[in-house]
């Protein structure tokens, strides 16, 4: 075909100002790059392209290349269609008449261009992925998605179609995704190239691809799969000692506790506060005699009476802006954002952290605004070591947690776990625990919250959570929290990694004179005397079933496989499992429908194929849809019948 080089399996087609590579990237998948200054360059961000065998042919009329049962088909005038199998499953589509005008750009003026691509929609097509978000829905069809990071709201930006595909979007600019009726579009503001892969497969198929492209998860250690404490916050080192010290007179498993933001002496010091925090190391040193792990909160944020601002200001070590003089965050006075892009900001602030944290004995950290949160929310005005920030700041949270991973595999031999509230593709590799953000303490919260699970579940993340309970306006004298807690606790067993969280409303005045003190408490002690052991008890649950999740997590690391899955992830051929947003399959054995309204105790379910063992009684059900009955202290989970993880729910 005219206009075209094929050389070493790729192919290259120039028109115009355009030029168009498409490469084969791994098992099932093809790689599509277009470059509208037309010159070729190599730029892979966090993607890493496995080799893959492919079937070029070239004639007058157009190339296809066949990677598996992936097919590409490149024709004169740009057009390009993907084929799984011979079937249509991606079709440009044309913004000008006469069939031309395939991807559209406008230069901005610094060396980059707003660009986007459009393809035909596909009737009866579902989607799923694209990170998670507050007041997500499940299936994603009809829906205009933003492509950045805001506090509650995290673009991974990966979506798997119904008709058996995964399309992954390797540009990491502020932009949008259409998933319209009308078409199909991705498109960003500034950009030096469009980049994506389509991936063929089934579910498991494609997340396996995934994972090879942009990074396998470790394998999460036991001590991260029980129970994690958290509040906002414990104001000293006696308050957190004396909670965890509660739970070990309760016979109440801890995994982890967790010292939220503020302990710090400035912002950017990175250390405890001597006043209120005097003898870290000690505080480790008894946690740890309990079996217990410290994870510490970290901000990205630094004021200008920190110890470290002028050195980090002067070294370029600082998030730049076009406007505002530097400063992009104002809490408690203006505050800049480090520039976790720059390594040697990642080696400056892991320094500061391996001195005044781990050294004294803190086991894990907690990233928090690490989209990094900005105020006002403008990329535009950022300038980052690896370019503006509208065109890479997407980036962000990747760098971060990879400078945690870094710094902690260099000085111990234990795989690192970073809470952390944003991420990227591949941030799973660098052992990031995603959490969605500060989200509201209700039931619609939580019926969202399992939706943009399952969501997140499709775009290679197989570590995330929630703040049980949610994080804002939680009022635990009221009955209505009460029973939310115990229903966010139900959905809290059956979630990758079971972390209680929030800024409970604080009911009196505040006992020291901190910055920002703390809320109510939020122990499972905390909500009441029916909630209490109702809560101990699904604590104890979890415990008994970390052999199982740990099983899954091993499934994680090594396939991709995420241990919260959609429906459709087991069963892809079920039509009825692409609607069932409210309840998923938790490892291959479990399957779980969470209780997300008030005053609720019915729920329909639907079993796909095969016998159910439905736990709280050990009936059989068969598959199909039944009304299952949940009062408050009970929650609705079957197994498949001679599954060994059954016994985990009788209890002692």
């Amino acid at each position: 075909m005219e206009h075209t080089t094929v050389s070493r399996g790729t192919v290259v087609f120039r028109r115009n100002e355009d030029a168009v590579r498409i490469t084969p990237c791994g098992r099932n998948a093809i790689r599509f790059e277009a470059f509208p200054g037309g010159e070729v360059f190599d730029e892979n961000y966090t993607l890493t392209p496995q080799t893959a065998a492919a079937a070029i042919e070239e004639t007058e009329r157009d190339v296809t290349m066949t990677v598996g049962a992936l097919r590409v088909r490149l024709e004169p005038s740009g057009k390009v269609t993907f084929y799984k199998d011979g079937k249509t499953i991606l079709e440009e589509k044309p913004e000008l008449a006469f069939r031309s005008g395939f991807r559209h750009y406008e230069k901005n003026g610094r060396g980059s261009f707003s660009a986007r691509v459009t393809f035909q929609p596909n009737a009866g097509e579902h989607f799923y992925g694209l990170g998670h978000e507050e007041g997500g829905l499940f299936d994603l069809k009809g829906c205009s998605v933003d492509l950045r990071h805001v506090n509650a709201k995290c673009t991974v930006p990966v979506v798997y179609s119904s008709l058996g595909y995964a399309f992954l979007w390797n540009v990491p600019a502020v932009g949008t995704a259409e998933l319209s009726a009308n078409r199909t579009r991705f498109g960003v503001g500034a950009a030096k190239k469009i980049d994506y892969v389509v991936i063929a497969g089934t579910p498991k198929e494609a997340v396996e691809t995934l994972a090879d492209l942009t990074g396998h998860a470790p394998l999460m250690p036991h001590w991260a799969t029980g129970f994690w404490q958290s509040r906002l916050r414990y104001e000293t080192q006696e308050d957190l000692l004396s909670i965890a010290r509660r739970y070990k007179e309760e016979g109440i498993p801890l995994s982890v506790i967790v010292c939220d933001y503020f302990h710090w002496t400035e912002q950017g010091d990175y250390r405890f506060d001597p006043a209120y925090w005097p003898d870290p190391r000690a505080m480790a040193d008894e946690l740890h005699r309990m079996g217990v792990k410290l994870a510490v909160s970290v901000w990205p944020t630094v004021n200008e009476n920190s110890e470290n601002y002028a050195y980090m200001r002067e070294n370029g070590l600082l998030i730049g802006t076009d406007e505002g003089g530097g400063r992009v965050f104002d809490f408690y006075g203006p505050q800049a954002e480090i520039d976790v892009t720059n390594p040697k900001t990642r080696d400056f602030v892991f320094s500061k952290i391996k001195e005044n944290y781990l050294d004294n004995g803190v086991d894990a950290l907690w990233f928090d605004e690490a989209e990094p949160e900005i105020h006002p929310e403008n990329f535009t005005n950022l300038n980052l070591f690896l370019g503006k920030g509208d065109e890479v700041g997407l980036l962000y949270p990747y760098y971060y947690v990879k400078m945690a991973y870094d710094g902690l595999t260099a000085i111990r031999d234990e795989v690192p776990v970073t809470l952390t509230r944003a991420a990227w593709l591949g941030s799973q590799k660098y052992g990031a625990l995603v959490w969605s953000g500060d989200i509201p303490s209700t039931f619609e919260s939580l019926a969202s919250q399992v939706r943009t699970g399952l969501n997140m579940a499709m775009c290679g993340i197989p570590w995330w959570n929630t703040d049980i309970g949610g994080f804002w306006g939680g009022d635990t004298t009221g009955g209505e929290f009460r029973e939310l807690i115990v229903r966010w606790f139900q959905f809290g067993v059956f979630s990758p990694v079971m972390r209680l969280h929030g800024a409970r409303v604080r009911h009196g005045e505040k006992k020291r004179d901190v910055k920002e003190p703390t809320g109510d408490p939020n122990e499972i002690w905390s909500f009441g005397e029916r909630a209490f052991p109702i809560l101990k008890d699904l604590i104890l649950l979890r415990e008994r079933l970390r052999p199982y999740i740990e099983k899954q997590m091993r499934a994680a690391s090594e396939k991709g496989w995420p241990v919260m899955r959609p429906m459709f992830f087991e069963y892809p051929e079920d039509e009825t499992c692409y609607s069932l947003g409210e309840q998923y399959l938790f490892g291959d054995e479990i399957l779980f429908a969470p209780i997300v309204s008030r005053g609720q105790t019915k729920k329909r379910v639907y079993l796909p194929e095969g016998g159910w063992i439905l736990t709280k009684d050990g009936k059989p059900y068969p598959a199909g849809w039944h009304e299952i009955t949940a009062e408050l202290d009970e929650f609705i989970a079957f197994v498949r019948p001679g599954s060994p993880v059954l016994a985990c729910f009788i209890k002692d």
